[in-house]
């Protein structure tokens, strides 16, 4: 399991509005995610995502999720410098490109292949559907790197889950809001507060 004593890390994905981006940033989010080239409603274009990064400061990490296969997709993504990219196929990406990468996995499917910095656990891709438990558990206990869950996650129910996981970090995307792509600032905050153990 990767350990390293700190507390779990939080990434707020799915944001279409800077406003947004600047409120999960203040609950004390550790990475802000836009969806790009990709068929969900919440993906945004390489314009919109720039305003979004450009909500956050230095300090916090900008992930751009996406899950395309055309390199050319991938080269106007990596041309927005994002901290890291979160990809479901076997691209890879130049180890030049000044980014993170972070694999997506899931029960039944094999460990993705390719130049890897960190996975994802992921069976929901913004859709709440719930993770398997004991997968998730089995996956970051054997994983020599940082293992990131999702899927269904929820201020109500992200204690429990990183209690029975063991994440590096935890990342939230319906389960904060009101409607595809629009957060609840709110509900950033409980989520944020819940992940990471801090009284309100």
């Amino acid at each position: 399991m990767w350990q390293d004593g700190r507390s779990v890390r939080v990434k707020i994905c799915g944001l279409t509005r800077p406003e947004d981006a600047a409120a999960a940033e203040r609950a004390g989010a550790d990475a802000v995610g836009v969806v790009m080239c990709s068929d969900s409603p919440r993906s945004i274009g390489a314009g919109a995502a720039r305003a979004v990064f450009s909500a956050v400061g230095p300090f916090t990490a900008t992930v751009v999720v996406t899950h395309t296969a055309d390199p050319g997709e991938i080269d106007r993504i990596l041309a927005l410098r994002p901290t890291a990219v979160q990809i479901s196929y076997p691209h890879e990406v130049p180890a030049d490109a000044g980014v993170r990468v972070i694999r997506v996995t899931g029960q039944g499917r094999p460990l993705p292949p390719g130049r890897a910095d960190a996975y994802i656990v992921d069976e929901s891709c913004g859709k709440g559907r719930p993770f398997d438990p004991a997968f998730a558990r089995a996956f970051a206990e054997r994983s020599s790197l940082p293992v990131i869950l999702a899927g269904g996650l929820t201020p109500e129910n992200v204690g429990a889950a990183i209690a029975a996981v063991r994440p590096y970090a935890v990342d939230v995307c319906s389960g904060v809001e009101t409607a595809p792509g629009v957060k609840d600032h709110g509900l950033i905050e409980r989520f944020i507060a819940a992940a990471k153990g801090t009284p309100q």
